[in-house]
């Protein structure tokens, strides 16, 4: 059995989707799991609760990690390690293998310029120290617990999902109101995206290459290099739209930040769109002869998705 916690998120939806190539025997786990493919397993569960953690992966081979926690410092903070420490314990007890789906917060300020599985730790905010925090907690327990896991890392993803990706908030949604599309920070700033689709089947091959784990991987990702303008103008092209932009500035976010809760979670985390960002998921490529989607195959893609 394969279970999938935070299931029913973008990535554990297109992660399930991709499971049924190796198991026949998926379990869904969340407060409210839905049903992916027919033969699906769901499983209730609050878990943040240690008990609960420990009844989802019972009986597992391998459990995927993908749950997405509310977009807030507190709740990260509160959340976050407890949970991670409870699957690690779940995990060894139960024998199960890990894998952990992750973002690129732990790396930080000008190191975003050219991300490697081999980039630093370095952290330069709140949820960035949390994030390399849980990684520590993992690379530990692989050391001295004989725990088998992996870290399947993502840039900023995006693809068919109502949120949870700026690409689709600032631009997308805009161009589709007949709105100025909007983009953070820096719009000449280069930006690298994962597309759920490839971030969803890496995730599940990954999970079932035994050479794979004990190690960080960086999930597919076009190693293209579009600026926030170029990424607007690309979906302007094909929705027929005006490429004109509005431009939110540092200073525009920091003040909103005084009155929007929000605003200082993103303001926070500029580093990654004030420069460029650029993800390399050339190991990943080069191991499994796989390459990713080109951004204007997934941007059409999504496109036609969203019409249907």
């Amino acid at each position: 059995m394969q279970t999938i916690l935070g299931a029913n998120g973008p990535i554990g939806v297109e992660l399930a989707k991709a499971l049924k190539n190796y198991t026949d025997t998926i379990r869904l786990v969340s407060r409210n799991p839905k049903k992916v493919n027919e033969t699906d397993l769901l499983l209730q569960a609050d878990l943040t609760k240690r008990e609960e953690v420990f009844r989802a992966i019972e009986g597992s081979k391998v459990v995927y990690l993908t749950i997405g926690f509310e977009y807030k410092l507190s709740v990260w903070q509160q959340l976050w390690p407890t949970l991670m420490q409870n699957v690690i314990d779940a995990c060894i007890e139960n024998k199960a293998k890990l894998v952990f789906f992750d973002n690129v917060y732990m790396i930080g300020g000008d190191n975003v310029k050219h991300m490697t599985e081999e980039s630093p730790l370095s952290p330069t905010s709140k949820k960035g120290e949390i994030r390399a925090a849980l990684n520590k907690m993992i690379l530990d327990a692989i050391k001295t617990r004989k725990l088998q896991a992996i870290i399947a890392r993502s840039a900023d993803f995006y693809g068919a999902i109502k949120d949870k990706s700026a690409l689709i908030e600032f631009v997308y949604k805009n161009l589709s109101a007949n709105k100025k599309a909007q983009w953070l920070f820096n719009a000449k700033a280069k930006h690298s995206f994962t597309y759920i689709p490839d971030a969803g089947k890496a995730t599940a091959l990954l999970g079932n290459t035994p050479e794979a784990y004990n190690q960080i991987w960086h999930l597919p990702t076009d190693n293209q290099l579009l600026s926030g303008e170029e990424w607007i103008q690309l979906f302007a092209k094909e929705m027929d739209k005006s490429d004109k932009y509005q431009l939110v500035p540092a200073f525009v976010i920091k003040l909103a930040s005084f009155f929007v809760p929000f605003m200082k979670e993103i303001y926070e985390m500029r580093y990654q769109y004030d420069r460029d960002y650029f993800f390399d998921s050339s190991k990943f490529e080069k191991f499994f002869n796989i390459k990713p989607t080109p951004y204007l195959v997934g941007m059409k893609e999504t496109l036609e998705a969203f019409k249907q």
